[in-house]
This record gives structure tokens, C-alpha cells and sequence, in this order.
């Protein structure tokens, strides 16, 4: 093994350990200050961001899940009136999800403390630092 292949694993290993260190933080934040699962915060982010809702297919599309995984998700939600599914007109295989009202207040209240989360987890990053750290990070989705 070149001795470039080897820093680039021990990178690799590195950027791994950052990234599930991060989300064992998440995780823990959301379970503890919102009663919610990580799965449940990504549903209803992907939500948030499609106002007038979505088919199931997208969803998971949207999530990289399984339909299984996400049905399961949007069952508890929609067991909690945060989420609504509304059949389609056109077709009746097809089901729509959309955010409540609740849901997307709920949300909201959740991707606040989230974002404050996000800030804390990455606060000994100077504006530099994530600046170089994004610019790497674009070329390496390339």
C-alpha cells in the first residue's frame, strides 16, 4: 500500500468517526430535548421542504430509504396528526404525505434546536475552517 492510499484511508477513517460522532449527537439531542427519533426529524424535514406534499415513492427517493421504511415513519406521524396522507385523484395506488399544521409547528420548534445543535457540535470550527472544509467536501461529491 503507497503511503498516499494509506493517508487517504486514515482520512477516510477520520471523516467517518466525524460524521457518526455528529449524528450519535443528533440523535441523542432529538431523543432527549424533542422525544424523536432521527428517521422521524428527516421525514418531516423532507416535508418542510416540499410544502405541498409528496408520494410516498418520493419520499423515499428523497430519504435514500426503502418504502417500507418510510411507510413505517409516516404511520407513527400520521398516528400523531403531524403528518396526513390524502389519496390520489388520478391514481389509486398513489397516496400523498403532507405535514399538518401541528406537524410543521412541531418542525419548526425541532429544526431550530437542531440547527442551534449543529452549531455547537462544529463551534471549535473557525468561519476559515468551514470554509476550506465545504470547498473540499464539493469537489469530493463531484
Amino acid at each position: 500500500m503507497s503511503e498516499g492510499s494509506k493517508r487517504r484511508l486514515k482520512m477516510w477513517i477520520r471523516l467517518l468517526g466525524v460524521t457518526r460522532g455528529a449524528e450519535n449527537g443528533l440523535r441523542e439531542y432529538l431523543r432527549v430535548k424533542h422525544d424523536t427519533t432521527l428517521p422521524r426529524f428527516d421525514v418531516m424535514a423532507a416535508l418542510y421542504r416540499r410544502r405541498e406534499g409528496v408520494t410516498m415513492s418520493e419520499l423515499s427517493r428523497m430519504l435514500l430509504v426503502s418504502n417500507g421504511n418510510a411507510t413505517a415513519v409516516v404511520d407513527r406521524l400520521e398516528g400523531e396528526g403531524l403528518v396526513r396522507r390524502t389519496p390520489s385523484e388520478v391514481d389509486r395506488r398513489t397516496v400523498h404525505v403532507a405535514l399538518t399544521a401541528e406537524g410543521t409547528a412541531a418542525f419548526e420548534t425541532m429544526a431550530e434546536g437542531h440547527e442551534a445543535e449543529v452549531a455547537r457540535l462544529f463551534a471549535g470550527l473557525s468561519e476559515d475552517d468551514l470554509d476550506q472544509l465545504t470547498t473540499i467536501l464539493k469537489r469530493m461529491g463531484r
